[in-house]
């Protein structure tokens, strides 16, 4: 499927356009060090890095429930606050694609569920924050993905029909907050997804195995020295 009246393009954060795993793995490992239990492999953490703070340290500390899971949350959003963009990059082919679509008039912004207190630091240290048309951040609204109503109001900032937006994430949220919107969506099958991930059943409406294969779908050519 393509999209020929598709005019702006929304990202997920985490596991779409930016790679922050470098940065989550090393501050969810410095909490297990403080309890004195071994680092997880990086492999195994990468998978839960979309599923944020709650994911992580679920799966570091499988056994906390109630206060003590809040606290240890709470711990690590602390540790990963102090280095949220240490390490962290746009993924491969993300700087060449959000220049095509900015060169060809398209619209794109950012709709993640990361907290905005960790959303606006990682977007200013990454040049990012005035070139996003919209950035809707998991505490913007009383709702977060999967609920449509964040794509609704990214779609609105963005002056937009539903229909004319694509919607880009490698979760299921992602895929079900579109779908619930009316928005295309489409999976980046490059981001953190476990062997668990039964992404086939998941229904979105194309794949990107890289970052710039969004240009074929768009129907979009890559700029060429020379070209405007």
């Amino acid at each position: 499927m393509s999209a020929p009246n598709v005019r702006a393009v929304l990202f997920d954060l985490d596991g779409t356009l930016v790679d922050t795993a470098p940065d989550m793995i090393a501050a969810l490992n410095q909490l297990l060090d403080e309890h004195k239990l071994a680092p997880l492999p990086y492999a195994l953490a990468r998978t839960q890095v979309s599923h944020g703070s709650s994911g992580l340290v679920r799966l570091a500390f499988p056994q906390s429930q109630g206060g003590d899971f809040e606290r240890l949350r709470e711990r690590f959003l602390s540790l990963y606050n102090d280095r949220v963009a240490h390490e962290t990059t746009l993924f491969a082919g993300c700087p060449e694609l959000l220049d095509v679509l900015e060169a060809r008039a398209f619209a794109w912004g950012i709709v993640t569920n990361k907290p905005g207190f960790l959303t606006a630091p990682l977007l200013r240290a990454l040049l990012l924050e005035h070139r996003a048309g919209c950035v809707v951040s998991g505490d913007t609204l009383t709702e977060r993905k999967p609920h449509p109503a964040p794509l609704l109001h990214a779609a609105a900032l963005l002056g937009m029909a539903p229909a004319h937006c694509v919607y880009i994430g490698d979760a299921q949220r992602d895929i079900q907050s579109a779908r619930a919107a009316g928005m295309p969506v489409l999976l980046a099958s490059y981001g953190y997804l476990g062997p668990d991930d039964a992404t086939a059943s998941w229904a979105a409406d194309g794949e990107l195995a890289a970052p710039l294969d969004l240009l074929p779908w768009l129907g979009l050519a890559p700029i060429r020295a020379g070209q405007a």
